[in-house]
């Protein structure tokens, strides 16, 4: 049996980034998200919501030409870079990649190549944090070379089946050991993993793997983890450290979801509950239930 440490709430919003006095949109950061498709316009207003209302500066979203008029009415404060997606390029769109100080990848990209030439290029060019997610994840699991020369930080976001596309196991391997597994894969690609479940573990490659305590059943609804993605990049932009990023994103996406469910209940609750109850999860108050993360050596554990 490994040691097991807690983690308190005191000390999880106490590596919340500071605001300063004298400050302005740039201070905060600039986060990128890669999102949306054809009918998806909402995965990108999730990410990209989620990331402002965690305090990033400014916030970009890059998204095929269908979505701009929804985007700009559900977002306004966002701004938008649009491409035909039956005529793409990478290089005609890289400069919003050279704008950001983070991207966030994958929330409703679809299966199409200009989403995995998006994917590609993000792994293999981008030298900045990223957070890689949903259908980015997808396009990985097609293309796990993509990952070899990587060495800027990269946080990964997967649910059991995409896991299990990753790494080429079935659901029910992927769920029989959530910390094991997210232990192994961060080692063995030099990433940070964020396994989400019930509970979620998030690993480094370390060996040492935090398992959050808070969130709900609520919270297993359409765009949720679209929100998570948000949130963890939009810490990312204000100089989070990778896995700080992580372990905070993930406790206060659960803790926003546990607030939602006081006043929503778990049946009604849906993604914008979880962006709409960031800020009061972000506020130093007494705990709900969970104060903060169990941590075990899953490697010590599994004999990695």
């Amino acid at each position: 049996m490994s040691e097991t440490y807690r983690y308190t709430e005191e000390r999880i919003l106490a590596s919340l980034p500071k605001r300063k006095e004298r400050s302005n949109k740039g201070t905060y950061g600039k986060v990128l998200c890669v999102a949306g498709s054809r009918n998806m316009a909402g995965a990108a207003y999730l990410c990209a919501w989620a990331a402002y209302r965690t305090g990033a500066g400014l916030v970009r979203i890059l998204t095929p030409k269908e979505n701009r008029v929804i985007l700009q009415t559900l977002l306004p404060e966002a701004l938008l870079t649009t491409f035909d997606p039956d005529h793409f390029e990478v290089e005609s769109i890289w400069e919003a990649f050279d704008w950001a100080d983070v991207a966030a990848v994958g929330p409703g990209l679809g299966k199409r190549s200009w989403a995995r030439e998006l994917t590609k290029a993000a792994l293999t060019r981008f030298s900045k944090p990223l957070v890689l997610d949903a259908d980015g994840l997808n396009h990985l699991a097609s293309h796990m070379e993509w990952l070899t020369a990587r060495e800027e930080p990269l946080i990964v976001t997967p649910h059991p089946g995409e896991f299990a596309r990753l790494t080429g196991q079935n659901i029910q391997e992927v769920t029989a050991d959530i910390p094991g597994q997210a232990v192994r894969f961060a080692q063995k690609h030099r990433c940070i993993c964020v396994l989400k479940d019930a509970p979620t573990a998030i690993s480094d490659p370390s060996g040492v793997c935090h398992v959050n305590t808070t969130g709900n059943n609520g919270m297993s609804t359409g765009g949720s983890g679209d929100v998570l993605t948000g949130i963890i990049a939009g810490l990312l932009a204000q100089k989070t450290l990778s896995l700080e990023a992580a372990l905070l994103g993930v406790w206060l996406h659960g803790r926003a979801g546990d607030l939602a469910a006081r006043k929503e209940g778990t049946w009604g609750m849906m993604a914008r509950h979880l962006v709409e109850y960031l800020p009061e999860a972000m506020k130093s108050k007494p705990p709900l239930q969970a104060t903060g993360y169990q941590t075990c050596s899953a490697a010590k554990q599994r004999g990695i």
